[in-house]
């Protein structure tokens, strides 16, 4: 796969796989929300995106400049990607449901010279534009000609550019793909890989993904989530595989037209889906043939032993659970073809991949009891540091090990089951959701006073996002209100982030120092002790 030390993952993914005789073949089945085909070859992947790098390379972007898409699913997106980084250009993918402080936390931290959108998210663009000084360009998909010097038409960049590029050589540790993940306190993090990543996400979708040249292979995922890019793009194409690729979002009826109709072999999908499968008519997939379906691979959040016994009855398949993050790159941890599932565990390590339960104090911990889940460092796709945040990455690292943030327990048999986050991030369909980033934006709105922002579970979305507020004297909660607070929290943040349950107390429970004691509001919620609260501050 790496000849002469070319790592290029834009390069690998197209040219290289043209070079291999597979010019003609179908890369990716591109199916429209109407449910309209369009084929790309690996040749038109080659093409789309060498007229890109072309384009950026005409609009003055350098090795090391950072990138963003901004969009719904569509090819655009994919031409982008693959176009960047054969220029060498830093590329980072943003969910097209983000807000505009989601925005501006990640455009403003990464200093992006431009970004790829659609009109319609214009909007948001413009009410933090003037605190982006970096960003030099806004191309839009859906402009058929330049409609500034700043706001560009893609179909006339295209037009304009050269269909022959060759990506410069490009050593494995040139930075890659940007993709930024939430904590609990504080902005999100910018979470920095290279070329080498390829490696990685190449032999996982190999030996775990157990895909070949020959599969109709489909993942859900959205290119801004890390698996989007990973699993959707970068170690399907680095092996010549044929992708489906859907621009609608979750229909129960289309995705089984999908998968019977283009004899999808191997699925990678989310729990979330998998659960609204699991909550419609059985009559509804009754009648499919899906003869050809060989395996179903889920990520982002544990997966229920009920779903597993779902997929089992319903299409005589198991699912298997995979762990990773962005962090990661790569499946870290897993169930895969020939290991025996043990429904609710997260399977196994990865080959090559030393996994382990480690204490706090950094001792190691006995089967069965939890600790933290931790990965030996050295693997090709682990991210090389939190951009402009070199401080935190190193908190990451003690003892010889790679601390992921969640805690877990091993059996005596070597199987990992998750647990839970060590921290206060909320995993809410497999998205992260940082409470600190929703608790800001509801202090913005003029009636709160005070918010506290907790994780609960929650049957289809594993854990739901629940806010806590407080008001100024003079208001009174009401239906106006809840709606002012949800689209507030939608437009400033994203849709995902949106409160699934707002409560009203009369003080948000605080520590003497002031920082809030969120362990208290899931108490509180859950209807369980609080435990010692003798550090919280006093009326």
């Amino acid at each position: 796969m790496i000849i002469n030390d070319q790592y290029n993952i834009g390069h690998i993914c197209t040219r290289r796989q043209c070079d291999l005789g597979r010019g003609e073949k179908v890369a990716m089945r591109w199916i429209s929300q109407q449910m309209e085909t369009t084929d790309y070859t690996f040749g038109d992947l080659e093409t789309e995106s060498n007229r890109f790098a072309n384009a950026l390379a005409g609009l003055g972007f350098a090795p090391g400049d950072v990138f963003f898409t901004f969009l719904p699913k569509m090819p655009e997106q994919f031409f982008a990607f693959l176009g960047a980084l054969k220029l060498q250009v830093i590329a980072g993918t943003l969910f097209s449901n983000f807000g505009e402080e989601a925005l501006l936390d990640r455009l403003g931290d990464s200093r992006a010279r431009g970004i790829i959108t659609k009109k319609s998210f214009l909007k948001k663009l413009s009410r933090v534009r003037d605190r982006l000084p970096h960003l030099r360009c806004i191309i839009l998909v859906d402009s058929d000609e330049h409609q500034s010097e700043e706001i560009l038409s893609y179909s006339q960049l295209m037009r304009e550019a050269a269909s022959e590029f060759t990506a410069p050589a490009t050593g494995a540790d040139t930075p890659s793909v940007l993709h930024y993940t939430s904590g609990s306190t504080g902005k999100p993090k910018g979470v920095q890989h290279v070329h080498r990543s390829v490696l990685s996400q190449h032999r996982t979708a190999r030996e775990i993904l157990q895909l070949t040249e020959d599969e109709i292979y489909w993942c859900t995922a959205d290119q801004g989530w890390v698996t989007g890019t990973s699993y959707g793009i970068i170690g399907p194409w680095s092996m010549g595989v044929t992708q489906v690729h859907f621009g609608g979002g979750y229909n129960a009826e289309h995705w089984f037209n999908i998968l019977e109709r283009e004899k999808v072999t191997v699925w990678y999908s989310a729990p979330t889906a998998l659960r609204m499968l699991l909550r419609e008519d059985p009559e509804l997939f009754a009648g499919c043939d899906l003869s050809r379906l060989k395996h179903i691979f889920s990520v982002g959040e544990p997966l229920n032993p009920e779903v597993i016994h779902w997929a089992r009855r319903t299409f005589g398949k198991d699912i298997h659970d995979t762990w990773f993050q962005t962090e990661t790159g790569a499946i870290m941890i897993s169930n895969r073809p020939g290991l025996e599932i043990r429904a609710g565990s997260m399977g196994k390590p990865a080959p090559g991949i030393e996994a382990a339960i480690i204490a706090d104090d950094g001792s190691p911990v006995a089967d069965g009891e939890q600790g933290n889940l931790c990965v030996r460092p050295g693997w090709p796709s682990m991210f090389v540091t939190y951009l402009n945040n070199e401080e935190v990455y190193g908190q990451k690292f003690r003892g010889g090990f790679y601390y992921s943030g969640d805690t877990a327990y091993r059996d005596a048999d070597g199987y990992f089951w998750f647990l839970g986050r060590s921290d206060d991030v909320i995993n809410t369909a497999g998205h992260l959701i940082s409470p600190f980033e929703v608790e800001s934006a509801l202090l913005e709105i003029p009636e709160i006073a005070e918010s506290g922002v907790i994780g609960a579970p929650d049957e289809l979305l594993f854990e739901k996002v629940v806010a806590y507020i407080s008001l100024h004297g003079q208001y009174q909660y009401s239906p106006q209100l809840d709606l002012k607070i949800r689209l507030y929290v939608s437009n400033k943040v994203s849709s995902i982030a949106t409160p699934q349950e707002i409560h009203v107390i009369d003080k948000i429970p605080k520590n003497k120092s002031g920082k809030i004691m969120r362990r208290v509001l899931k108490a509180r919620h859950q209807g369980t002790d609080a435990g010692d609260i003798s550090t919280m501050e006093e009326d």
